[in-house]
């Protein structure tokens, strides 16, 4: 059962990797510092869109715009790091 935890927390990190390179992206894209005619970025903006959109669209309903800032991608961080804490704390120790 902990190797089942073990993989959730490495997923979970992984999810927030994903998460910061997608914003990343997204800045790099809004300041034309990157090209999206070129296919590899397209690609990878692609799939980045793909990964987090559907967990970053509930929260941006619920937040309302703060001018052109995106804060979506630091709450589901959040989100993320307290199932991580709770995973570790509280049900890690107790799993034989």
């Amino acid at each position: 059962m902990r190797a089942v935890l073990d993989i959730v927390l490495i997923i979970l990190d992984l999810y927030v990797w994903l998460l910061i390179a997608s914003a990343i992206l997204s800045w790099l894209i809004a300041f034309n510092v990157v090209n999206t005619r070129n296919q590899f970025v397209a690609a990878v903006s692609e799939f980045l869109y793909r990964i987090t959109e559907p967990v970053l669209r509930p929260i941006r309903s619920f937040i309302p715009a703060f001018g052109g800032l995106d804060i979506s991608p630091i709450i589901v961080i959040l989100i993320i790091m307290f199932i991580q804490r709770v995973i570790t704390y509280y049900i890690y120790p107790n799993v034989i």
